[in-house]
């Protein structure tokens, strides 16, 4: 069997819908009677999901399985970070705690890691038609390059195209696409194949200009504008982002469950099945 095609969705930031645009495209291309495989390689989050083998992975590469209808594994997220402090956090590896380490020593311990990050893409691949991969965090930032496992430098390591999405909902979408591209090196710009605008809303043909300029300025593809999608909030979420949201009234609601926001709360998506009732 040849290897599976394999696509990367990297972002100008946090929270511009990259693990939601995986999802989509891995049910989309699974109705087409496509074997999917969702993929990153390195993860920050306390949301974590637990495989059928007892292992670990973030909880949006469990539903991007589910959406790929196909069980969760511990090679989809080969490296959890699981934060402790604000400077240290807990290090998964393939499912099992690896160690813990502050920020600065984690960035040293990521070229041991490239070997299983990588041995996880390949076996992956090995059983998927496409394999689509998720970035983390932002693909601009590029004082955390040397060392980078998450984005373009597992995108060098294996040779993988890359789609970059920016989020036009939080503003600055032109500036934060162009900007990303003047500051990578070019053999990392060079990967970028094309460019998706998430969460517009309005009349798309309003934003064709803007299209156009990124486009131009960036010599990458437009490949499309994505309208928003206020469900959203009702998947898992990925990272504590999403508690600075505020949560929809209940007027008629006759039960208050309180939950303490903690600075390192883990696992607070528990909760999300009573936020669901009426």
């Amino acid at each position: 069997m040849a290897a599976a095609r394999a696509l990367m969705f990297q972002g100008t930031g946090s929270d511009v819908g990259k693990s939601l645009i995986v999802a989509g495209l891995a049910r989309a291309f699974t109705l087409r009677g496509l074997a999917v495989r969702p993929f990153k390689p390195q993860n920050m989050s306390n949301n974590a999901a637990v495989t059928a083998d007892g292992g670990e992975i973030g909880r949006a590469q469990a539903l991007q399985a589910r959406a790929a209808r196909t069980p969760a594994s511990i090679h989809m997220n080969p490296v959890l970070l699981k934060p402790q402090s604000e400077i240290g956090a807990q290090i998964v590896v393939q499912g099992r705690v690896y160690g813990s380490a502050k920020a600065a020593a984690y960035q040293q311990m990521k070229n041991d890691l490239l070997p299983f990050v990588l041995d996880s893409f390949t076996r992956l691949r090995s059983e998927a038609d496409i394999v689509l991969i998720e970035g983390a965090g932002s693909a601009a930032e590029v004082n955390l390059r040397a060392n980078d496992i998450a984005n373009m430098g597992f995108a060098r390591a294996a040779a993988v195209p890359v789609v970059l999405i920016g989020d036009i909902d939080r503003g600055g979408v032109i500036a934060s696409l162009v900007g990303t591209k003047a500051v990578l090196a070019p053999e990392d710009a060079a990967l970028v194949c094309g460019f998706i605008v998430n969460k517009f809303r309005g009349d798309a043909a309003l934003f064709a200009a803007g299209m156009e300029r990124i486009a131009q300025a960036t010599g990458w593809q437009a490949l499309g504008l994505v309208p928003y999608f206020a469900d959203a909030r009702l998947l898992p979420a990925e990272d504590a982002l999403a508690l600075e949201q505020n949560r929809p009234s209940k007027p008629q609601a006759r039960l208050r469950i309180a939950v303490p926001i903690l600075p390192h709360i883990a696992n607070f998506d528990d909760l999300d099945p009573l936020d669901a009732e009426p």
